[in-house]
């Protein structure tokens, strides 16, 4: 296990992209965060989309949030990187991330700022299709992307949540993906 070298501690929020209650996506981002809470100098939040305030956002109000998708939103930005976990949805990510996306400030809510995706599938690809689509999103939004990505496949049958990965390299490379972006994340200081 790789250790963080960074005596900074950066502040990293992890998003379960889906609003599926008890997903993959919950488990994986609530594991990331106690590995990297017990293996780095970083203090993390997890953020559930079954959490955000839909019904507040059905009407198309773009740019006058409610105050409930307003305090949701800026609680999720309050952070130095933002790590998506995201499942694979028809070939592409679910439609309440994007909604998500869609009601946050354009464009400062990721400019300059640095996120890093894990995709996850019952699939043989782990959601590679997913990902290079929100990076297509995020370049546009201006975030800096981390390069390294993880795509956990059939995640039903290679994923624990109390062990991770049952593979050791795929475990090792999830691991130095959540070393590296805290690395990362503090080379890009907020404002």
């Amino acid at each position: 296990t790789n250790s963080c070298t960074n005596p900074v501690i950066m502040k990293i929020h992890i998003l379960a992209s889906t609003d599926r209650p008890n997903s993959y996506a919950r488990k994986i981002s609530e594991y990331t965060s106690q590995w990297l809470q017990s293996n780095t100098e970083a203090s993390t939040t997890v953020f559930l989309l079954e959490d955000y305030p839909t019904e507040d956002v059905v009407s198309g109000n773009y740019g006058k949030p409610s105050p409930r998708v307003k305090k949701y939103n800026e609680s999720f930005l309050d952070a130095d990187g933002h790590l998506f976990v995201v499942p694979e949805y028809n070939g592409s990510y679910p439609g309440i991330l994007k909604l998500f996306i869609d009601y946050l400030p354009f464009p400062e809510s990721f400019f300059k700022r640095p996120v890093s995706f894990i995709g996850e599938s019952q699939g043989a690809f782990g959601a590679l299709r997913t990902i290079e689509h929100l990076q297509g999103v995020f370049g546009y939004r201006n975030a800096i992307v981390y390069p390294e990505r993880t795509f956990i496949r059939r995640v039903k049958k290679h994923f624990d949540p109390e062990k991770g990965l049952d593979s050791e390299l795929h475990q090792t490379l999830l691991e130095n993906q959540l070393t590296g972006f805290v690395d990362f994340t503090a080379r890009f200081p907020r404002d």
